[in-house]
């Protein structure tokens, strides 16, 4: 396949490189340079940065660097949240709601409407978060006087599937409902644009795509400009240890003393 073949007929050309581009624009913002500010946005822990350095043997440059890395990992990790739910925006009968549920889609021939909440993995849901959206669910298939569908929808399932989601709340197991799902992406795809091998046509596509919007951009390449990090921290102490101590812990008592 080149560059410029195109092969989805559930997504326009148009539709799909400019979701792909809009993906790329906010990796590019996740890349840009990383300042302090950004970087003790959520209160670094110093004791943590402690016990990495130590017990990897590593320098504290290369411990917050590595930090810096793992951070820029979780932003990319919403990004490509925001590929897998927003492309649905671009799909017949599919809404892409600014709240209360990742995607709607409506089956117009049997007349059913799928309320979606998506998941990135089938491991990233803890039980607290698991019961709580199966009882969203819960309380809209009680409120809802058609034949709707609730369905947790996972990128990295175990398997392909679309079976009846039954959890445990408070121990007590609950009943098997045919209008509470658990899918695959795949299977979801499915549904949506009645191909069975959609999703696996999206996957082969998105690299042609990417490298075609990637080359047209070759003059704004994704890379990460130097941090300016190590140098902010220095201007506080020239320890850095003392200087993450201070960025965090500056208003508790005895830290004024450093």
């Amino acid at each position: 396949m080149s560059k410029d073949d195109y092969q989805l007929s559930f997504i326009s050309q148009e539709d799909f490189e400019h979701h792909v581009e809009n993906t790329l624009n906010q990796y590019r913002k996740n890349l840009s340079g990383m300042d302090l500010k950004k970087f003790n946005k959520n209160i670094i822990d110093p004791i943590k940065l402690l016990f990495d350095k130590t017990v990897s043997n590593l320098s504290y440059a290369d411990t917050i660097k590595a930090e810096i890395n793992r951070q820029m990992d979780k932003s990319n990790n919403n990004c490509i949240g925001y590929f897998h739910q927003n492309i649905f925006k671009y799909f017949n009968h599919c809404t892409v709601p600014k709240e209360g549920w990742d995607v709607i889609f409506t089956n117009t021939d049997e007349n059913v409407t799928y309320y979606i909440e998506m998941k990135n993995k089938h491991n990233t849901m803890n039980s607290s978060s698991s019961q709580k959206t199966y009882i969203k669910f819960c309380h809209h298939l009680m409120n809802s006087h058609s034949n709707d569908i609730c369905a947790l929808v996972e990128i990295i399932a175990k398997k392909s599937q679309n079976i009846e989601w039954v959890i445990t709340v408070d121990k007590e197991k609950q009943q098997p409902n045919p209008y509470l799902r658990r899918i695959s992406i795949d299977k979801f795809y499915e549904i949506v644009t009645g191909d069975k091998l959609a999703f696996y046509k999206l996957c082969q596509q998105l690299p042609v795509t990417l490298n075609k919007l990637v080359d047209k951009h070759a003059q704004t390449a994704l890379q990460s400009d130097d941090n300016k990090v190590l140098t902010q921290l220095n201007e506080i102490d020239n320890n850095t240890l003392i200087a993450l101590y201070k960025l965090a812990f500056n208003t508790y008592d005895g830290f004024s003393l450093l």
